[in-house]
């Protein structure tokens, strides 16, 4: 579940496959997003996320619902990039038109939520499960030998600690 998750919120970084959902459940933009769009709509009768009269399907109903902190995040994403008539100072700063670019980012955000939203049950189960189970506690950490962290744990890594040396007395940094 984990795993799943991490390379869900990676999105295809550090080597990893991008996420997608399977064939007949891909969102598409059904019809062209406007240059300056100012809404943003869901029609949950037909799965169609709407920016103006522009048009995005399938959009899994999990993915328009996906909150964080209580925060639509489709909402969030869409807000942060429309046209606000009262922006001030670097806010209003703006492209012209909506960018291609945001389009893409919207269809992979879509696909994004919409994957986190199933693996949620799974989620659930293991939150059920743990629940009431037994907590390791401090003294369990010492005398497992885990805590108090040794001290050079505690400092950041240098390469100047390092005792090797390469050729011509220089550290070989690996």
């Amino acid at each position: 579940l984990g795993g799943e998750m991490l390379r869900t919120h990676l999105r295809g970084a550090r080597g990893g496959e991008r996420p997608r959902l399977p064939g007949g459940r891909r969102p598409y933009v059904r019809a062209t997003i406007p240059p300056r769009p100012a809404e943003l709509g869901y029609d949950p009768a037909t799965g169609t996320l709407t920016l103006d009269e522009g048009r995005i399907s399938p959009v899994p109903a999990g993915a328009w619902e996906f909150r964080v902190g209580g925060v639509r995040m489709l909402e969030l994403w869409f807000g942060r990039r429309a046209v606000g008539d009262g922006a001030e100072g670097l806010a209003a700063l703006r492209p012209d038109a909506w960018p291609q670019e945001w389009t893409s980012d919207l269809l992979e955000l879509i696909t994004v939520l919409a994957l986190l939203d199933e693996l949620t049950p799974r989620q659930q189960a293991l939150w059920e499960r743990l629940d009431g189970s037994a907590v390791l506690d401090g003294e369990e950490l010492r005398t497992a030998g885990v805590l108090p962290v040794p001290a050079s744990a505690r400092r950041p890594a240098s390469v100047l600690d390092h005792r090797e040396e390469g050729p011509e007395g220089q550290f070989a940094l690996l």
